[in-house]
């Protein structure tokens, strides 16, 4: 019955979507006043962009007083969000809800690649599915208009394939020219293949025992979360009614028809519970998906299979930067990713099959696998150490059951539309890539099964928050005309686009010869304190918001998040009126966050759980005495530098090398550091 309406993929195009793929030829382009090369749709009239954002305070008048909307959204998520901007830019009166942040869940969990999916491609050959080759080439439609519609938030990256087998060479050869020619004239850059020498050249932490050459293919990249928030704040500015901490308690039915007609939420900031009444109720709540669905209909079967996927972060070291590396072939047959990614390293699997929709805790087991997998590419003089492990996370990808497949990996992430008998419609599946076609098809279904009056979709070519004046060149401006560092100009200037300007002007001064303006959070990070007041503008309400979202801090360095956390919150505090006791919960939820969900716990463990320490408390007072000795600028650890201070001090020589060779026996957890558990246990 209700499964009946369900279909999947891109064939849920309706006449309004149809209208947009013919009109494709009615695009111009022109060049903003930066030089940026920018498309206009000329097809059907766009409604008014509002100049200034509304506040969340605005926000929810609208919602509780603004009669009948349209559309009502549940999910903040990428596939959420884009619906909202969808239905907005139509012309539609729209509403989005989440309970909890903007890409607070899967959405900020990527492996921040914007990709077809090589991988999918191959399996739709071998396998002579044509289900699956069209939904790797809308993905790659799709990439290459998330690359355009936000050009300061992502950009092309070249990926290498090692290959370590003759044979090997050809095969992924043809397959990766495959993925060029699929992707037709939105390929990137054509992938090539490298000499050995070549490839250690581009490459040179490779491993270079057996390695016969490499391929280079391209895709792309891009700052999930800030993605995600740019979608949401285009809604907003288009019309769109748009509140985070606002969960939805139940959903509202007609009595006399049984159709859905809005929902009973509650402000989770406040408490205070409201209706919001709406002709159309879309749920599009990621990993959460089956939870809505039983809302409406508590028999309903589920449809959402959850796949984890875990990342490490490592230092930049670790990879060049500007070119990352897949190992398709894993010793348990995953994926894995190794990226350049804002100065640092990640690494990431797929498909782990779980239970849970909640977000799991990185484990050890994990954070090792991928460390092994990391050493078998990387040469014998890179030393792989657990202590650089700097971050890990686990995010869920809520792919759509196959009733045929027996796991994950045999899945696609093409998204499936269904559409209740009492008239919900859910958005289930897809990726992040094809957040727009997820969004256009769902809305298309809206606008039929509803019969509401809206002209066809408008997202194609639309270019999302700070987009629109941006240019490479933009950073030179910030440093030029408020006197910022050059490295935090860039970051701003890739993290807001032409809205960096509106941080530069709140940015404080430093009181220091240069920079001018831009007190950093933290000395090894380029976010400034400007940032967290900004942030408040941009609908954070949480310290977490700040350090996971509208800043990364907490997905490159737990412990720099941590360090700049009480800051942080006496910033917060300021700007919402927060009391001592509010202040002292947040630090404590945001600490909470960083070592379950960020793996702080797991650097913690793999510390402490490596021997007992068995001292009196008088001798650990002693010592502890003497590593502030040599911890004089209070870091919370020694390093070599630090020791050779302490030791010319007293007039004492030590060969470097003999003093490195110590240290390394001291530092339990390897990171080039000893921590003040490590000194105590030696």
């Amino acid at each position: 019955m209700a499964f009946q309406k369900a279909v999947k993929g891109t064939a849920l195009i309706g006449g309004g979507a149809i209208a947009t793929v013919f009109g494709l030829s009615q695009f111009s382009q022109h060049r903003n006043k930066h030089g940026a090369l920018v498309q206009v749709q000329a097809a059907e009239a766009v409604p008014a962009r509002k100049e200034h954002l509304p506040t969340r305070e605005q926000q929810l008048a609208a919602l509780q007083g603004g009669g009948e909307f349209d559309v009502l959204v549940i999910g903040g998520g990428a596939t959420g969000c884009g619906c909202a901007l969808d239905a907005a830019t139509r012309g539609l009166k729209t509403a989005l809800l989440e309970r909890d942040d903007f890409s607070s869940g899967t959405s900020s969990r990527s492996t921040k690649l914007i990709h077809g999916g090589v991988r999918y491609l191959q399996k739709a050959i071998m396998k002579l599915d044509f289900e699956q080759y069209r939904m790797v080439k809308e993905a790659l439609e799709e990439r290459a208009h998330l690359l355009q519609s936000a050009p300061h938030l992502s950009d092309a990256l070249p990926i290498m394939l090692p290959i370590y087998k003759w044979w090997q060479l050809p095969y992924y050869w043809i397959g990766i020219k495959l993925y060029d020619l699929v992707a037709g004239s939105q390929c990137l850059k054509s992938s090539y293949v490298l000499t050995k020498s070549r490839a250690l050249e581009l490459f040179p932490m490779l491993r270079r025992d057996k390695l016969v050459g490499a391929i280079v293919y391209y895709d792309g990249q891009h700052n999930d979360a800030r993605m995600n928030l740019a979608i949401a704040l285009t809604a907003a500015r288009y019309g769109a009614a748009t509140a985070n901490y606002t969960e939805v308690r139940h959903l509202l039915k007609r009595s006399d028809t049984g159709r859905v007609c809005g929902v009973r939420c509650r402000d989770v900031l406040t408490g205070k519970e409201f209706d919001v009444r709406a002709k159309c109720v879309i749920n599009a709540t990621g990993p959460f998906t089956d939870s809505v669905r039983k809302m409406d209909d508590q028999e309903v079967p589920n449809i959402c299979q959850p796949s984890a996927g875990v990342h490490i972060v490592m230092p930049g070291y670790y990879s060049p930067d500007n070119m990352g590396l897949l190992d398709p072939d894993t010793s348990d047959g995953r994926v894995i990713f190794f990226l350049p990614w804002e100065k640092m390293t990640i690494a990431g699997t797929t498909d782990s099959p779980t239970d849970v929709t909640a977000h799991p805790i990185p484990t050890e087991e994990d954070i090792n696998f991928i460390l092994c997998e990391v050493r078998n590419y990387l040469g014998p003089d890179v030393e792989v150490r657990r202590g650089d492990v700097l971050a890990a996370w686990s995010g869920i990808r809520p792919l759509v059951t196959n009733p045929d497949s027996k796991d994950t990996q045999s899945l696609s992430r093409n998204h499936v539309v269904t559409i209740s008998d009492s008239g919900l419609i859910t958005i289930a599946g897809g990726k992040w890539t094809t957040y727009r076609a997820m969004a256009r098809d769902t809305i298309d279904a809206a606008v039929r099964e509803h019969s509401l009056e809206a002209g066809s979709c408008q997202t194609m070519g639309l270019q999302l928050e700070g987009a629109e004046d941006w240019s490479p060149t933009l950073y030179i401006r910030l440093v030029q005309d408020y006197g910022l560092e050059s490295e935090v100009a860039q970051h701003l200037a890739s993290t807001y686009g032409d809205k960096a300007f509106e941080v530069a002007k709140i940015a404080q001064v430093t009181g220091k010869r240069w920079p001018i303006v831009g007190k950093r959070l933290v000395s090894e990070f380029p976010y400034i304190e400007a940032e967290v007041v900004y942030g408040v503008k941009e609908y954070a309400r949480t310290a977490v918001d700040i350090i996971a979202r509208r800043t990364r801090l907490a997905f490159l360095n737990v412990q720099a998040a941590d360090e700049a956390l009480p800051r942080i919150v006496d910033i917060m505090a300021k700007e919402l009126n927060w009391s001592e006791q509010k202040k002292k919960e947040e630090l404590e939820t945001a600490k909470t966050f960083l070592y379950y969900e960020m793996g702080y716990k797991v650097k913690t463990d793999q510390l402490t759980d490596s021997s007992e320490i068995s001292l009196v408390p008088a001798d650990i007072e002693r010592y502890k005495k003497r590593f502030r000795m040599f911890d004089k600028d209070k870091k919370g650890f020694i390093t070599i530098l630090d020791v050779q201070r302490v030791l010319q001090s007293i007039s004492v020589q030590m060969d470097e090398n003999t003093l490195h060779e110590i240290l390394n026996e001291v530092d339990l957890n390897k990171n080039g550091q000893v921590e003040l558990n490590e000194f105590l246990q030696v």
